[in-house]
């Protein structure tokens, strides 16, 4: 029978130790890693929605003083029609690699008109689920995407 030495010690760890915890990292990842594209996702669709908000209060306060809405949002005091925003809302130039969002007028007329958030570039493909998104004078709120809670 041969006894070991209880004072020598193992150090470091054997190969299926270290298996064992890249495997649990892996399956972390692959749960934590959808959920979190999916935050970023939402985090600009929130400002695209923001953006709409503004966009219908300066459509308010421009009927209030010409009887009429504007056909323009350069007419709001914005810098371009169609207006292309970054993921914080901020306005950037059209084809900027952090456009996320397009905000423009459609339906135009003394008293009605439609805003409308359209997705660009990546956020085009990773946001199915609501689509675009408008809001019109009467505040109705839609989605191109089938999506039921896309104004939440």
């Amino acid at each position: 029978m041969r006894m070991t030495n209880p004072r020598i010690r193992q150090r470091g760890m054997n190969l299926i130790e270290l298996l064992v915890v890249v495997a649990i990292v892996g399956i972390l990842g692959a749960v934590a890693y959808p959920s979190y594209v999916q935050h970023i996702v939402d985090t600009k669709r929130t400002a695209s929605r923001s953006v709409l908000m503004q966009v219908a209060d300066r459509q308010q306060q421009f009927f209030m003083d010409n009887k009429t809405y504007a056909a323009d949002l350069t007419n709001l005091g914005y810098g371009a029609n169609p207006l292309v925003i970054a993921d914080d809302g901020r306005e950037v130039a059209s084809g900027d690699a952090q456009s996320v969002y397009s905000i423009s007028l459609s339906n135009v007329a003394t008293t009605t008109y439609t805003a409308t958030a359209a997705p660009l570039n990546g956020q085009l493909a990773r946001d199915t689920y609501c689509g675009s998104m408008t809001l019109d004078q009467t505040g109705n709120r839609s989605q191109s995407g089938s999506g039921t809670d896309c104004w939440n």
